[in-house]
């Protein structure tokens, strides 16, 4: 079974509004036509900035959702839609301090405009790394609690947010669900992306066997958090199957799922886990 994706390296504007006319004209251009699939980046209707994202935020089921979904059901597509702030009210978390909560969350639009899939980024993105990038997202964010895959015609997909694709547990937990592919909208910077992005995502697929698809912003480099851009994907294989630069772009990759069972058929990874051993214990005597 093969499932075609189209990869979305899209500008961000801080006109939400005009990130999701961007993103109606792409589709309707014919740029995308034919692709099962189609993927956005992380924060893609939200310039990245930690004081952005209670303004930015939405409820679930707002009018940046609805219009996504109408998109996903108009052009008959999956429709993994990023990543954007997202509001929870203090009467409906289960918070016990009685704020509200802001969570940074992919949601995924089936071919008809339901949402099928939705994930908090569980891992907030704080690092201060000397002489480069210096971030905070827990000043404005809170954890997502769960990771999980969504259904689709194509079988299983493994959905997470940047950050949380450093962590191989996450990766694992997916690919022992019955994922054979992972996405990942993400934004990294100019100091983490040189270093690890590709490194990552192709790490990431060799220990899981799946498909990983990474989707970044385009470049701006008159923002105060600079993507480094270059979505990617990678097969079971750690073969990287195509990768951008730093500009906007649409690149359309065919993921032959078929592929990831022979992969793992003929060298079984997930299979030879020693569940038994994976815990340190000290030798006596």
């Amino acid at each position: 079974m093969k499932m075609k994706t189209a990869i979305l390296q899209t500008k961000v504007f801080a006109e939400k509004e005009k990130n999701i006319r961007q993103l109606e004209e792409i589709l309707a251009s014919g740029k995308t036509e034919g692709a099962d699939l189609v993927t956005l980046p992380e924060m893609f209707a939200c310039p990245y900035e930690t004081g952005n994202f209670p303004l930015y935020a939405e409820a679930e089921g707002g009018p940046s959702w609805q219009a996504l979904s109408a998109l996903a059901k108009k052009y008959g597509i999956y429709l993994s839609a990023g990543s954007m702030p997202e509001l929870v009210r203090a009467g409906n978390s289960k918070s016990s301090d009685g704020k509200d909560r802001v969570y940074n969350t992919a949601y995924v639009f089936g071919r008809d405009g339901r949402q099928i899939g939705k994930h908090r980024k569980a891992h907030l993105f704080d690092i201060n790394v000397e002489g480069g990038q210096s971030f905070k997202e827990s000043d404005t964010l809170s954890p997502g609690e769960w990771i999980g895959c969504f259904d689709t015609e194509f079988g299983k997909i493994g959905l997470c947010i940047c950050y949380d694709f450093r962590f191989p547990e996450t990766a694992r937990l997916m690919a022992l669900d019955g994922a054979k592919v992972i996405l990942v909208p993400a934004a990294f910077n100019m100091t983490t992306g040189p270093a690890h992005w590709e490194l990552m995502f192709r790490q990431r697929a060799v220990e899981s066997q799946c498909y990983v698809i990474g989707t970044a912003p385009a470049r701006d480099p008159d923002s105060s958090y600079i993507s480094w851009g270059h979505s990617i994907a990678v097969d079971p294989w750690g073969t990287i199957l195509t990768q951008m630069d730093e500009k906007e772009g649409i690149r359309i990759v065919e993921l032959d799922l078929d592929y990831a069972d022979k992969v793992r058929r003929e060298l079984p990874l997930l299979a030879h886990r020693r569940t038994d051993l994976y815990e340190l214990k000290r030798l006596k005597g």
